[in-house]
């Protein structure tokens, strides 16, 4: 008899096991996974980043800009030399000459001088500027955009990303329904074929019908299995898409608990959406703006206080040091001529940002209205289905049991069914339309609040 630990031990490790592989997905959490793991989304956000350390490096231009430089040479012949010889003043140079020959004998002092053969130096420069024709300011404002607009563009991509994702998973749930539909179907088919087999033995039918319920099945296995191949590569798309692993295993909850009644909403024709896309619109003008201050920056004074201190030994054997201050003023000129016209091509690029803007407010209107009027479409298609599919089943139990009767033939009972069938995947293709639609909505709605 087994210990009732070591039976236990075997009973948990097996219920673990069978939950590992019986891993079900929903919608709510492939969209989690791909927020975590999805490549497109993850380089969105790393954009954002590269948008903050732009607006670190400009903000750097508001600080002195301090360099450190260093300057040493090597004369092979000295850069200056200077002896009696080169006085032009004969009267100075015989002077100098007397006085050198009674003073030679007592120091070292030589007849010619040579200076600047070698030298080193060192020197600390900064540079604050005080007046650039606003083009520090405006810069950083250009940068503050940048990182809003790469947010936006995140959020963006983000949203895209997981309208894919959706598309993907209601895909695969479609095809799975659609494959337990084939699964249903086959069932029928056994079904029919025991009441068809019994006839045939007793005479009521011909062989003709035994083979009529064999081709009705190799027609629904091969529907099957083109039905899940697409599941396969539809699963390894989703698996993709969120960034796990695939698996055989991985179960994705049906549609039984997703159809909601639609709700009904207002709609104006405002273009001032609170939607990523709008306020990126508006971004792109205030960003043209800009630029076209910082060009007409470039052709205005520039004004900036530049501070150096020097130690070294350039001219003198001895190391000196110094420091000076300067004012530095620089007023472009012709560069009026050429700015003129860089100001025209902002302005038109201005014009062309706001026609973009207002073009796309409409576009966007146009797209809310269409997904309320796919939502309702789908809706009224789930219903008239719906009651398409009643009928088609109870086509399919009079036409069995006529055919029992003998009141009507072995086609009009598989022409019932292939109806049914068709019934039933008309009904999965608008509720997955009708689920998609609904969440398109409310998403374009959300983001206006």
């Amino acid at each position: 008899m087994k210990h009732p630990k070591v039976t236990l031990c075997v009973v948990l490790i097996s219920l673990f096991c069978s939950t590992l592989q019986a891993q079900t997905l929903t919608l709510d959490s492939c969209l989690a996974l791909a927020r975590r793991n999805n490549y497109e989304i993850r380089n969105s956000r790393l954009e954002v980043e590269k948008s903050q350390a732009l607006k670190q490096q400009v903000f750097t231009k508001f600080f002195p800009q301090l360099s450190i430089r260093g300057l040493g040479y090597y004369a092979v012949n000295p850069l200056i030399h200077f002896s009696i010889d080169d006085i032009q003043s004969s009267d100075m140079r015989d002077l100098l000459q007397s006085l050198y020959e009674i003073v030679e004998s007592e120091s070292d002092i030589k007849k010619e001088l040579d200076l600047m053969k070698t030298g080193a130096s060192g020197s600390l420069v900064a540079v604050q500027p005080l007046f650039t024709g606003g083009r520090i300011v405006n810069g950083n404002k250009l940068a503050n955009i940048g990182i809003e607009a790469s947010q936006l563009q995140a959020d963006m991509k983000e949203r895209d990303v997981l309208e894919e994702i959706e598309s993907s998973y209601y895909l695969v749930v479609g095809l799975q329904e659609k494959v337990s539909t084939v699964d249903a179907a086959l069932s029928l088919i056994d079904s029919l074929e025991r009441v068809v087999e019994l006839a045939y033995t007793n005479g009521l039918v011909t062989r003709s019908d035994k083979l009529q319920i064999g081709l009705k099945r190799n027609e629904m296995l091969a529907n099957k299995q083109k039905l899940s191949s697409g599941i396969r590569l539809s699963r390894r798309l989703l698996c993709q898409q969120v960034g796990i692993d695939y698996s055989d295993d991985l179960q994705f909850s049906d549609l039984q608990d997703e159809i909601q009644k639609p709700v009904l909403f207002l709609f104006s024709d405002r273009g001032d959406t609170l939607r990523p896309e709008t306020r990126l619109l508006q971004l792109n003008i205030d960003a043209e703006q800009l630029r076209k201050k910082m060009t007409l920056g470039e052709a205005m004074p520039q004004l900036a206080i530049v501070g150096a201190t020097f130690y070294g030994n350039i001219i003198k054997k001895e190391p000196t040091s110094n420091g000076i201050a300067l004012l530095s003023l620089s007023i472009p000129i012709t560069d009026w001529w050429e700015t003129r016209h860089k100001v025209q091509q902002h302005d038109i690029a201005i014009d062309q940002a706001r026609m973009m803007q207002e073009h796309y407010s409409k576009m966007m209107s146009l797209e809310e209205e269409k997904a309320y009027s796919d939502m309702m479409d789908a809706w009224t298609m789930i219903r008239s289905d719906s009651s398409a599919l009643a009928m088609a089943q109870e086509n399919y139990r009079l036409s069995t049991l006529n055919y029992q009767a003998g009141a009507a033939t072995l086609a009009e009972v598989l022409q019932a069914q292939a109806l049914l069938l068709q019934a039933h995947n008309a009904l999965t293709d608008n509720r997955t339309a009708y689920i998609m639609a609904r969440r398109r909505l409310t998403d374009l709605r959300h983001e206006q609040r």
